[in-house]
C-alpha cells in the first residue's frame, strides 16, 4: 500500500488498551483507511520512526460505539501522552477489524497481531 500520514492530539478514552497489555496513543480523526489493523512508524514526543501496531475502527469487542485510531508503539515506556501530537505513517494492511466474543480471544489476536508486526518490522525498516 502506499504510506498513509496520519496526524493529530493524543485523546483520552477509556484506557482498554493498557487494562490488556497493550497501551495506546488514540486519535479521534476520519482516516479515510478501511477498519483494521496495520503496521507504521509513529512519531510522539521523544520518540520518531518508531514501529507501531495501528487499529483502525470501533473497538466493539470492549463495548465501544466510537470509532478511533489506536497506536501502540512497539517497546516505548507507557505513560500518557494525552495532547501530544502524534504522526503515524501507515505502511501495510495486517487485518480486517473483528469482533471477538471474549477478551480473551482478544488478547491472543492482539499477542498474533504483534508477532507478525515484528516479524514484518524486522524486513521493513522504516525509510
Amino acid at each position: 500500500m502506499q504510506p498513509v500520514t496520519l496526524s493529530g492530539t493524543v485523546t483520552r478514552f477509556k484506557g482498554n488498551g493498557r487494562r490488556l497489555g497493550y497501551p495506546t496513543a488514540n486519535l479521534a480523526i476520519d482516516t479515510g483507511l478501511a477498519d483494521g489493523v496495520y503496521f507504521g512508524f509513529a512519531d510522539l514526543e521523544n520518540w520518531s520512526g518508531q514501529p507501531a501496531l495501528v487499529f483502525i475502527g470501533t473497538p466493539t469487542t470492549v463495548g465501544d460505539i466510537d470509532r478511533r485510531v489506536e497506536v501502540h508503539l512497539l517497546d516505548i515506556p507507557d505513560k500518557d501522552y494525552y495532547d501530544r501530537q502524534l504522526d503515524v505513517s501507515i505502511r501495510h494492511y495486517h487485518r480486517a477489524n473483528k469482533t471477538f466474543a471474549t477478551i480473551d480471544q482478544l488478547t491472543e489476536v492482539m499477542k498474533d497481531d504483534e508477532t507478525a508486526a515484528r516479524q514484518w518490522f524486522a524486513t521493513h525498516p522504516n525509510s
